[in-house]
């Protein structure tokens, strides 16, 4: 499929995916690069685990339990809100899910 022929993914007023089935790992790269970020593999593992996360439960997890769970699965050098700011600096909750095309949690940080 051609550039010409690609969908524009329709986004809500902040950004967010308002499908989800349009979200693809070359959007997120592009839409992290036009915040500034490469998504390295340390960003992948939480955006994975957001994906993972939202489809089995529907919603995104409240940042503590984001926070542990990512220890639980990624070592506890990364169970911070530290390494996540650091990961995604405008609110690991919000600017996660937003790459992932997840829905913006209800309350982030």
């Amino acid at each position: 499929m051609s550039l010409a022929n690609a969908i524009e993914p329709v986004l809500d007023a902040r950004g967010y995916l308002l499908e989800s089935s349009q979200w693809s790992r070359s959007w997120a790269e592009t839409t992290a690069t036009v915040d500034g970020i490469h998504l390295e593999l340390e960003h992948w593992e939480i955006i994975e685990f957001l994906r993972d996360y939202h489809q089995r439960f529907a919603m995104a997890p409240p940042m503590r339990l984001l926070v542990k769970e990512i220890g639980r699965q990624f070592g506890p050098d990364k169970a911070s809100s530290r390494y996540l700011y650091r990961l995604f600096p405008d609110g690991p909750a919000r600017q996660a899910c937003r790459y992932a095309g997840l829905p913006r949690p209800v309350s982030c940080i």
